[in-house]
C-alpha cells in the first residue's frame, strides 16, 4: 500500500558509517509512494556519495548551503517549505547537538531552522557516544521541542561495541515515517475534478458565463490529494494558483471541458463534477465582434443550443467510475438535487443553495447536503478546505462500498 502517496521527504543525511543504509532508506521510502530529496553534509559525502541517492531518488541532491545554481533553482527556504517531513538518517551525535543549540552553519542544520514541516531523527552513533550525558541532554531538548525520535536500536557496532546506537533499518525508518501522517483513505485512487466556470463564446470579446469562482473544486482537489489519490483537475478559467501535486487541465468551454472528462475516463476511478458548466452555448459565435445595431429597437437575438451533459456521459460511459455530481440550485434544493440522481444515473450528489449569500459561489464557506440513493448526510455551514475533507471522507466510504 502507498501510505506515502503524495508526501515529500527531505532525508538528510550526516557523517557515519550507517549512511551507507540511506541509500535502501529511499527505496524504501519510494516504494511508499513518497518523493525524496536528499540533503548530504560534508561528512556524509565521505561514506557515500551524492551520485548514488541521486541515482535512487531521482532527484538532485543538496550539499552545499551557499551554491548559486541551487540556489537558482531552489533556494534552501524553498526546499525547507517543500518537505512534508524532515527526517535526518542516520543523525550523528555531532549534528543532535547543533541541531539541539540552533545553528545553522550548514545546509542541513539551516534547513531544519527554517522548517513548518515536523521533524525527525534517526540516532547512529557508538554505544558510549549515546549514553554521554551531553548527548542525553541534547537528544531530550529535541524531543521537548517536538522532534520525533527514532531508534536508536541495539546491537554489534562497526566498532566493535555492542549495545545502544545503531541507527534502526530502513524498512523500520520508512513505516515510522509513514505512520506520523494521517492514513491515507485514497491511496492508489484516480480522481478527476471539473471545476470552475465555463465561457461560451458570443464574439471574440463576448461570452456567456456564470459566477463559479472554482474554489469549492480547487478545495476537493487538495483534500483528494491529501487522502493520498492521483488528481486530475480539469478548470474552466479561474484565478487559483493550481494545487501543488494535483495535475491540471486548463479548458475553456463545455465542449471543451466534455473533451477532456472523457479522455480523462481511462485513468479515472472518480469523477466530481463540481464545475458550474453553462447549460447553453451560442449556436454561431461570430469570429468578429459584433457591431452596436442602430435602429429602433435596439435589440439583438441570440439563438442558443444545449450543451452536452458532462456529468451524464461520464455516469454512462464503460466501464464506469463512481460518479459525483454537484446540483447549485436556488429553491427546492433536495427534490431538484435527488431528480438529478436518478436523471443522470450518478452515485451521489452534492446539494447546496446558492441563493444564499454567505455560501456558495465566490464565498470562502459553504454549507451542503450530500445525498446519495438510499440516503443523505448534511454538512453544516464551515470553510471550503473543511467541507472538502467531509466530502472525500463520505466519498472515499461510499465508493469502497460500491466496488
Amino acid at each position: 500500500m502507498l501510505e506515502l502517496a503524495n508526501r515529500r521527504i527531505v532525508l538528510g543525511v550526516t557523517g557515519g558509517i550507517a549512511a551507507y543504509k540511506s541509500a535502501e532508506l529511499i527505496r524504501r521510502l519510494k516504494e511508499l509512494g513518497a518523493d525524496v530529496r536528499a540533503v548530504m553534509t560534508a561528512a556524509a559525502q565521505e561514506f557515500i556519495t551524492p551520485l548514488t541517492l541521486q541515482a535512487l531518488s531521482g532527484n538532485p541532491v543538496h550539499t552545499t548551503l551557499l551554491d548559486t545554481e541551487a540556489e537558482a533553482a531552489m533556494g534552501h527556504i524553498e526546499l525547507a517549505r517543500w518537505g512534508d517531513l524532515i527526517l535526518v538518517a542516520p543523525a550523528s551525535a555531532d549534528f543532535l547537538a547543533r541541531m539541539a543549540h540552533g545553528h545553522g552553519n550548514d545546509l542541513l542544520t539551516t534547513l531544519c531552522l527554517a522548517a513548518r514541516c515536523p521533524l525527525a531523527v534517526a540516532p547512529a552513533m557508538n554505544q558510549a557516544m549515546w549514553a554521554a550525558r551531553s548527548n542525553q541532554d541534547n537528544v531530550a531538548l529535541l524531543q521537548q521541542r517536538g522532534v520525533h525520535l527514532f531508534g536508536p536500536a541495539e546491537g554489534e557496532q562497526a566498532c566493535g561495541d555492542v549495545g545502544p546506537g545503531r541507527m534502526l533499518e530502513p524498512t523500520q525508518l520508512a513505516q515510522l515515517t509513514a505512520d506520523l501522517f494521517p492514513r491515507q483513505i485514497l491511496t492508489g485512487t484516480r480522481v478527476t475534478i471539473t471545476a470552475g466556470p465555463t465561457r461560451e463564446a458570443i464574439d471574440p470579446v463576448r461570452y456567456i458565463s456564470n459566477h463559479s469562482s472554482g474554489k469549492m473544486g480547487y478545495a476537493i482537489a487538495e483534500a483528494a490529494r491529501d487522502a493520498g489519490a492521483e488528481v486530475t483537475l480539469i478548470s474552466g478559467p479561474v484565478n487559483l494558483p493550481t494545487p501543488e501535486r494535483v495535475k491540471r487541465i486548463d479548458v475553456v468551454s463545455a465542449q471543451d471541458m466534455y473533451a477532456a472528462s472523457m479522455n480523462a475516463l481511462i485513468q479515472t476511478d472518480i469523477f466530481i463534477a463540481t464545475a458550474a458548466v453553462a447549460d447553453f452555448r451560442v449556436e454561431n459565435s461570430h469570429n468578429q465582434k459584433i457591431k452596436k445595431q442602430h435602429n429602433s429597437s435596439g435589440a439583438m437575438t441570440l439563438t442558443l443550443v444545449e450543451n452536452p451533459d458532462i456529468v451524464a456521459a461520464v455516469a454512462k460511459h464503460s466501464p464506469k467510475p463512481f460518479t459525483v455530481g454537484f446540483a447549485a440550485e436556488t429553491q427546492d434544493v433536495e427534490n431538484y438535487a435527488r431528480q438529478k440522481i436518478q436523471r443522470k444515473g450518478l452515485d451521489m450528489i452534492v446539494a447546496n443553495d446558492v441563493s444564499r449569500t454567505d455560501i456558495g459561489f465566490n464565498s470562502d464557506q459553504n454549507a451542503v447536503t450530500v445525498i446519495w440513493p438510499e440516503g443523505q448526510q448534511p454538512l453544516e455551514l464551515a470553510s471550503k478546505a473543511q467541507i472538502a475533507r467531509d466530502l472525500v471522507t463520505l466519498i472515499s466510504a461510499h465508493y469502497k462500498k460500491a466496488r
